[in-house]
């Protein structure tokens, strides 16, 4: 768990002294759908003792309808532990969105499997998904591991593994054969596969799309061909996705999503959505398609809802979409805005 910092209304950080503090991780984005649809929700995290900003994020995750545990990190002085720390503006029109990312000293990196009881976790209290972000699994040795475990636990108890492979070139400067490893593992215990084309390259050393071009028709069909490559590798795995996304500008993009669920693909062709703030997209899209999987809905409802949670969290401020119901999921999906009284 982090914070992120962001201006008022669009604004620059260089320019802006009115700034909004928020609590954010890409797990919790994703989670986020589910827990505001009502469903129960556990986060394994750590936490710097008597930190504020840790009683800021408990707050935050409370607020969210979230559980959590984890161990109590002692900060260790003021060049010790701390919580990380995203600096981002949303953009305008022509001005693209910067993100800083300060990770340094983050307490994150020292999550470890011996900090919880997984036999409880999992036997007992019952995950029916767990979900992972390649972000953790690279952010140090310790959580490359700790990500490991989870994902043996889960597969000895029966919990369908979701994984976001969500590569990051400065994670992985001279380790990659060790992530290269730890990734590989954790993809042959995976139900859920989450990544675009450069993630299965990158992550896991998969040979890219064939299908040359820019224009949708060929990313779609670069994917599917990928993924064919990545299922003789990767068998275990039931569900394959990804977002499909244009920028026109800041507040304007072509938005889509393709899944291979089974033998079958499901294809959301991109079209233009309004965008307040385009971080979390990503993760709101797998929280809705989780959350559809949670449901027993068939597939073809998977992506229709991750779409819409997806569109739907471009509309907020926060990392996370906070649906008032699904009724209002299903809105957007329609394209539907007009005011409901």
């Amino acid at each position: 768990m982090g914070l992120r910092v962001t201006p008022e209304n669009g604004q620059p950080v260089q320019c802006s002294d009115m700034l909004h503090l928020y609590a954010t991780s890409a797990e919790t984005n994703v989670a986020s759908i589910a827990s505001y649809l009502g469903m129960p929700v556990k986060v394994l995290t750590a936490f710097v003792k008597d930190s504020p900003f840790a009683a800021f994020i408990k707050s935050n995750l409370r607020s969210r309808g979230m559980d959590f545990e984890g161990p109590e990190v002692p900060q260790g002085g003021p060049w010790g532990y701390r919580h990380q720390i995203n600096v981002a503006d949303s953009g305008y029109g022509s001005r693209g969105p910067r993100v800083w990312n300060d990770r340094a000293g983050e307490v994150g990196r020292t999550l470890n499997v011996k900090d919880f009881d997984l036999d409880r976790i999992f036997g007992r209290e019952g995950v029916q998904i767990v979900h992972m972000s390649g972000l953790i699994a690279a952010l140090s040795p310790d959580t490359g591991r700790f990500c490991l475990e989870i994902a043996r636990a889960a597969k000895k108890y029966g919990t369908r593994i979701s994984f976001d492979l969500n590569y990051r070139a400065s994670f992985w400067i001279g380790r990659e054969q060790e992530l290269r490893d730890i990734f590989a593992e954790i993809c042959s215990l995976a139900d859920i596969l989450i990544g675009n084309e450069e993630d299965f390259q990158l992550c896991l050393g998969i040979e890219g799309p064939e299908a040359g071009g820019k224009d949708i028709a060929a990313k779609i069909d670069g994917f599917k061909e990928m993924i064919g490559r990545v299922k003789v590798q990767y068998p275990g795995a039931q569900v394959y996705a990804t977002t499909l996304r244009e920028v026109n500008h800041a507040n304007s993009h072509n938005w889509g999503a393709i899944m291979l669920a089974g033998d079958e693909w499901q294809v959301v062709e991109p079209r233009r959505i309004h965008v307040l703030d385009r971080i979390g997209g990503g993760d709101g899209f797998v929280g809705g398609l989780l959350y559809g999987i949670l449901k027993g809905w068939e597939s073809g409802k998977w992506i229709q809802f991750g779409w819409a949670t997806g569109a739907l969290a471009t509309t907020f401020l926060t990392d996370y979409a906070q649906p008032a119901d699904e009724e209002q999921v299903w809105s957007v999906w329609k394209g539907n805005a007009r005011v409901k009284r």
